[in-house]
């Protein structure tokens, strides 16, 4: 068993920045140095604003940066001074080639991987921390052993995270479980350990869960594929209570008081999205068809078609709704990221919404309180929307406030759960004054007491719920 003094993180982004943070705050004696490529990304690190937005993240960074907390371009140097390594860089689903659309690209992972046998001259424990698929640690075993000596022996370990961003820093803090997957050989438990008395610094000994490596792999990919199956089922009964005069919120908690359910991940919404759920499903799809398992693979399918019908049926509601055209109407979206308390927009249900909106002819004004605007412009300027960045221009207005968004506008809708749209949050009675009436408001997150908007003079849409049962 090593007594790791000195850990390096190989990637910079939303779970190796924090994570290796967390460690860094907890473990005082460890030097902690989180390396990236990006130059940018590692200045903003070292900055008064750090590059991505998380509750509680800056008191962390704060408190430890320049003592046992760094922040570099300089990778090999930190790779040699390592006694472990994580692994966290991005695996995002692969755009051409074979598994187009559902495989992972494991091009950055084997990029590191071979950095790290080309520059280690003496043994290192490698921690898979990036999701990836089952089996990725064979393709990286391989990599390193064939780099090794009889001086250099290199560990595998997979330590995949469980964070939900907007509460990253209390997962890490007071995790559920700590999951560390190793090869089952003296030298692998060895080092299985090493990593585990790292966590047991603060985490409680029941709680960091040892396994083999494939188990470790596929546990993180059956953890938010079950995750967003829950979101998916619930958004399904979401269409029917609108159909029939039930309230998704009455049925969501009668079935979550029964024990074998619980309330967690019923609550309807547009869709779910995030870096995870749907590239970790479309990864176990495609793990399913490459072990010729065809039925399984359709049934995690269905999970994501499920989403994206949920998109689709909310866009059509509010044409509809509209009269059937918004065409030079003003739509105002408030929100951007993929849920509150986060500035990510990967995968956010905003940007199928806003491109819909688009396709249809209307000006979409949009609000998110923590989405950089130069963010939006990126992820709505992607080929085949809109040919250049003057027409998405022509098409959006990225706005100040909610106000400023709702001025003016034909319909307004919620699309994140932001606490300062709530209903006691902001003043609806002056939205809807500067509204052009009828003054529509979708509500995509069970956010509103419908009830309290409709005495205003709203026409109101609350997802999962029939206006006509006059239900809040």
């Amino acid at each position: 068993m090593v007594d790791v003094k000195s850990i390096c993180c190989i990637g910079a982004g939303y779970v190796g920045g924090p994570t290796c943070a967390v460690i860094a705050y907890k473990c005082h004696n460890i030097k902690v140095t989180i390396v990236d490529l990006n130059q940018a990304r590692i200045d903003a690190w070292n900055s008064d604003k750090l590059p991505i937005y998380e509750p509680g993240l800056e008191e962390v960074v704060f408190d430890r940066r320049g003592k046992n907390l760094f922040f570099t371009t300089d990778v090999d140097a930190a790779i040699e001074e390592a006694d472990l390594i994580f692994v966290s860089v991005n695996t995002p689903t692969k755009k051409t080639g074979m598994g187009a659309g559902m495989a992972a690209d494991l091009a950055y992972i084997e990029g590191a991987t071979r950095r790290i046998a080309e520059v280690a001259t003496r043994s290192k424990i490698v921690v898979e921390k990036s999701t990836v698929p089952c089996r990725t640690a064979e393709s990286m075993r391989t990599i390193l052993e064939a780099n090794s000596t009889g001086s250099i022996h290199f560990d595998i370990l997979s330590n995949p995270e469980f964070l939900a961003e907007g509460t990253a820093i209390k997962d890490l803090l007071n995790p559920d479980r700590v999951l560390i997957g190793a090869l089952q050989t003296p030298e692998g438990i060895s080092a299985q350990k090493s990593l585990a008395a790292v966590y047991q610094n603060w985490v409680p000994e029941d709680r960091v869960i040892t396994t083999n490596l494939w188990s470790s792999e596929l546990s993180k990919l059956a953890a938010n594929a079950l995750l967003a199956q829950r979101i998916s089922s619930i958004n399904a009964l979401s269409a029917i209570c609108e159909a029939t005069g039930a309230d998704v919120d009455e049925v969501a908690y009668a079935c979550g008081r029964d024990s074998r359910l619980g309330s967690k991940f019923l609550k309807a919404s547009v869709g779910f999205g995030g870096s995870c759920f749907q590239k970790d499903i479309l990864n176990l799809v495609y793990l399913s068809q490459q072990l010729n398992l065809p039925e399984v693979a359709d049934y995690w399918q269905q999970v994501v078609i499920m989403n994206e019908y949920q998109k689709k049926r909310f866009v059509r509601k509010i044409i509809s709704t509209l009269f059937n055209t918004i065409t030079n109407k003003r739509i105002a979206v408030l929100g951007f990221a993929f849920k509150k308390d986060t500035g990510d927009t990967r995968e956010s249900a905003a940007i199928t919404l806003i491109k819909d909106f688009i396709d249809e002819n209307a000006h979409v004004a949009i609000y998110d309180p923590k989405v950089e605007h130069e963010q939006i412009y990126m992820d709505l300027a992607e080929p085949g929307v809109v040919d250049n960045r003057k027409q998405l221009e022509k098409s959006i207005s990225i706005c100040g406030d909610a106000y400023e968004a709702c001025k003016g506008a034909d319909a307004v809708v919620i699309v994140t759960e932001w606490d300062e749209f709530k209903s006691d949050q902001l003043d609806y009675q002056r939205i809807y004054d500067n509204m052009h009436k009828p003054a529509f408001l979708f509500d995509g997150r069970l956010l509103l007491d419908a009830a309290q908007i409709r005495e205003i003079g709203f026409k109101v849409h609350i997802i999962g719920k029939n206006e006509l049962a006059g239900t809040a």
